[in-house]
């Protein structure tokens, strides 16, 4: 697993791009959403306390790893949850997914706060098979 953080050339600075690769393509799609994660909240501090799934669908790769992103900043916006562990289902067929997460509830009293992401972006997203894996990245507005 390989989570990578810069902050893009392009564009404005208050933007985050997250580079993430993995030995599948769910595995590499979970590790978007943790890199965008752990720059809210480390996650090392996140204990697995409650289970909760995520479902998201797009019209092609792009617009499902966009809606599956959204999916993530959204729980942890409103109902303040953050993932410690995530099980990702892919269907590339019909752009459908569904992430299975462990994790708990954000609280100031027990975890630290990282940069604010306000949203997923279409720039510079890209979702690549290698020949060890996928590569996916985007960038996500702070």
């Amino acid at each position: 697993m390989m989570i990578g953080y810069t902050y893009p050339d392009e564009g404005p600075t208050a933007d985050l791009l997250v580079e993430a690769t993995g030995a599948t393509l769910e595995e590499a799609f979970a590790n978007l959403a943790f890199g965008m994660l752990n720059a809210m909240t480390p996650i090392e501090g996140i204990k697995e306390k409650e289970e909760f799934t995520l479902e998201a669908k797009g019209e092609d790769m792009e617009s499902l790893l966009f809606n599956l992103m959204d999916e993530f900043l959204y729980i942890n916006d409103v109902e303040f949850l953050v993932p410690r562990s995530i099980e990702m289902e892919i269907d590339t067929e019909n752009y459908r997914a569904v992430a299975k997460c462990r994790g708990e509830r954000f609280s100031r009293d027990t975890h630290e706060i990282g940069v604010a992401v306000k949203a997923v972006t279409f720039h510079m997203m890209e979702i690549k098979q290698e020949t060890n894996g996928w590569r996916v990245r985007t960038v996500f507005d702070t």
